[in-house]
């Protein structure tokens, strides 16, 4: 069975993605305030651009939703604070481009795992030059490279599963 998505079905699908995973990262705060545990400590902002990336497949999608995602949580919600979203956006840039780069010579895994490594290099390099040194880190190294490997592994789980 041959099943076509016209051009028109694909636009509302991205628009509907798109607006749910804006709309999530613009709770997240007020969920973390409710539950009392800092939830961005798990990087949703990562998560909901991984997501979006499986979601729509559309690599000019992905730089929209790497400018979005930390400038409408921003305006939303005053979270992240406008001095680390300047941070993000490059970070999330970063990460769209390496893995769109990566994944035509490597498997989905490395290709996503190289690029979010290399977009928290970025992230941090700029925190470094923007916010004092001495508070850098935030959320500790150990709990970032966990998640990181974590949400790299689904990911490439599912976007070879896509293939």
């Amino acid at each position: 069975m041959n099943i076509t998505i016209s051009k028109t079905d694909s636009v509302i699908r991205t628009v509907i993605v798109d607006a749910v995973l804006l709309a999530i990262i613009c709770i997240v705060p007020a969920i973390s305030h409710i539950v009392a545990f800092p939830l961005y400590k798990l990087n949703p902002m990562l998560f909901c651009l991984m997501a979006g990336m499986l979601l729509v497949g559309d690599k000019r999608n992905a730089y929209l939703l790497a400018v979005m995602l930390p400038l409408v949580s921003t305006l939303m919600s005053g979270m992240p604070i406008p001095v680390k979203m300047l941070c993000m956006i490059p970070e999330m840039l970063s990460v769209v481009a390496i893995f769109q780069l990566l994944q035509n010579y490597w498997k989905a895994f490395p290709s996503i795992l190289a690029a979010v490594l290399v977009g928290k290099v970025v992230y941090y390099v700029i925190k470094a030059f923007v916010i004092a040194p001495a508070a850098l880190f935030g959320t500790s190294l150990l709990i970032q490279g966990i998640v990181v490997f974590v949400f790299a592994a689904i990911f490439a789980l599912l976007y070879s599963k896509r293939q």
